[in-house]
């Protein structure tokens, strides 16, 4: 195949002779150039191993001809960043990882690019970077971490710092001993966060190898794929099968059909948008409502179900739940095998991809049927709903499959805060009644850079008392991990002038999942009819919106920039 970037290597000598510098030779620079592009860092245990997976990409490279360069853009952890300042910048970093990927990859003519990350930003960052680079391009999930002991997540720690903070019976031995299991091994936490989720994503859009997403991360299989993945970008670059050919509007609804059957996290409604603005594709909120009301819920995986995401590989992973689905999928859509998504099911079947592994989901004591429901056994359709009304014109997300049903309705008192902190403060303390509806703004991407609410969610999940009676609404996000009767992403935001900017501690708030609504229904305890609340708000706006303190950097272009929760949360263009 003709080299991109030969004739670039005409204009100027020195860029043969950088090349050589680095340890190729006359004959590598004439060769297919593929950029190898990781989160490799030792900042988290989702970034550790991408190494040794990029390591048989190379191989993989080498085999079919090809020259391989190794490029890294390292990523963060929201598990570092919760209850700090830390966290705003989080969602910020997808921006920043997707323009260094931008750059890597834009420095002249690469030929192909391969793709890998484990984690929450890193993943749709990976993703936005691809479809703006347009190149033949393959994407390799990180996997999934192995599970704690008797089968628990790094997530135990919710309770633990809840008790911590009480003083409420943590030995130090409790916290040792969590420490030193809580994360066991490298790969993305082993419950269906966003981390998960994207992975699933990436599968469900057909830039992975079938299969490829929640393999668990120290298995000889990550490393096979990686070594295939690096063969076959070889074969995609000569095809010229680009990003674009496959990331279309029929792959992006595919997507979130799979995001509603396994319930996914909210964060998906944040980045697949984002992802598909990167290629002209607007993916309207009521989208995502539209199929979740027909998609059956069949992912029995926590935190909407019971299980962990390496038994959900064993039981058929994506493929499995595509499979039971695919009266309802696009089919004939191109996805990196150079194949379609039909082909592909029809390749795994051949391959006995879906039995091969069921032995291991044996060794859980576990069948099928019991970590990914058929469509017969599901019990009720989707898993996200967008809720919209006087307290969000422009939308909001609730994920009622990690919410009790007696909770995806309410009406109660608003406790309102303007920083999570002193939400998750007054949760700690005491200080939340059951029935309350604790209200916390300006944490939207413009407002504070959209931080994620889990340490205030599960403090209040892991509270007997306030556990199935208390609610949550901000224009700040969920981790995936977020259980409970939780409303994120309320646009337009505080921070934009938006309503939720206007409510007080008092006003009565209901929110219904079955009628999409979320409204202001009264004010300081008395209910109202919705002109005389619209008259209320309308009063309180005169006084404006409570001004953001002074920022430097990437934090002020992120925040003086981002678009709405509802769309993507990108920058504005």
């Amino acid at each position: 195949m003709q080299q991109k970037s030969a004739p670039q290597r005409l204009l100027w000598a020195q860029f043969d002779a950088l090349q050589m510098g680095s340890g190729w030779d006359e004959e590598d620079v004439k060769k297919p150039q593929i950029l190898l592009e990781d989160a490799f860092g030792d900042s988290h245990p989702g970034s550790t191993h991408l190494s040794g997976i990029m390591e048989q990409v190379k191989y993989g490279v080498f085999e079919k001809g090809g020259y391989p360069a190794r490029y890294h853009t390292t990523d963060i952890c929201d598990g570092c960043a919760q209850g700090h300042d830390g966290m705003n910048y989080v969602l910020a970093s997808r921006e920043a990882i997707c323009d260094m990927i931008e750059v890597h990859g834009s420095v002249f003519p690469w030929d192909g690019m391969i793709l890998s990350a484990s984690c929450d930003k890193s993943i749709p960052a990976q993703l936005k970077a691809a479809a703006r680079l347009d190149l033949p391009t393959i994407f390799i999930p990180g996997g999934s971490m192995r599970p704690g002991p008797n089968m628990t997540t790094s997530l135990l720690a919710g309770d633990i710092s809840l008790r911590q903070k009480r003083n409420d019976g943590v030995t130090e031995q409790e916290l040792l001993d969590y420490k030193r299991t809580g994360s066991p091994s490298w790969g993305a936490c082993t419950f269906l966060g966003t981390a998960s989720t994207m992975q699933c994503m990436a599968e469900a859009l057909g830039l992975t190898l079938p299969g490829a997403a929640l393999m668990p991360a120290t298995m000889r299989d990550i490393f096979a794929y990686a070594r295939k993945a690096g063969r076959m970008i070889l074969s995609l670059a000569e095809k010229g099968l680009c990003v674009s050919k496959i990331l279309t509007k029929e792959a992006f609804e595919n997507a979130i059909i799979v995001h509603s059957a396994i319930g996914g996290s909210t964060n998906a409604t944040i980045h697949l948008p984002s992802i598909a603005r990167e290629l002209g594709i607007e993916l309207e909120p009521e989208l995502f409502d539209e199929i979740n009301h027909k998609v059956p819920h069949l992912g029995n995986i926590n935190p909407s179900g019971q299980h962990l995401t390496e038994t959900f590989w064993f039981a058929g992973g994506v493929p499995m739940v595509e499979l039971y689905l695919k009266d309802m999928l696009h089919l004939d859509v191109m996805t990196v095998t150079g194949k379609t998504l039909g082909e592909n099911l029809e390749d795994l079947q051949r391959d006995n991809f879906f039995n091969r592994n069921i032995g291991y989901l044996h060794n859980y004591g576990l069948k099928r049927d019991e970590v990914i429901f058929p469509v017969e056994k599901a019990e009720e359709k989707g898993s996200i709903a967008i809720l919209r009304g006087n307290l969000a014109p422009e939308g909001s997300v609730i994920k009622y499959s990690a919410c009790r049903q007696e909770m995806r309705e309410h009406k109660g008192p608003a406790r309102v805060f303007n920083r999570e902190e002193d939400a998750y403060q007054a949760v700690a303390e005491g200080n939340i009644e059951p029935g309350d509806i604790i209200v916390i703004r300006y944490e939207g991407p413009r407002g504070s850079g959209m931080p994620e609410m889990l340490m205030t969610t599960e403090a209040i999940v892991c509270d007997e008392k306030l556990n199935g009676t208390v609610s949550l609404v901000t224009d700040g996000r969920f981790s995936g991990a977020t259980r409970g009767a939780a409303i994120g992403h309320v646009s337009p935001e505080a921070a934009s002038g938006g309503p939720l900017a206007f409510i007080e501690t008092g006003d009565i708030i209901a929110y219904s999942v079955e009628h999409r609504s979320l409204d202001v229904v009264g004010i300081q305890g008395k209910e109202m009819p919705p002109d005389q609340v619209a008259q209320v708000l309308a009063e309180r706006a005169k006084k404006g919106v409570i001004p953001r303190p002074p920022r430097k950097g990437i934090y002020k272009r992120y925040t003086s920039h981002a678009l709405s929760a509802m769309q993507g949360a990108g920058y504005d263009d």
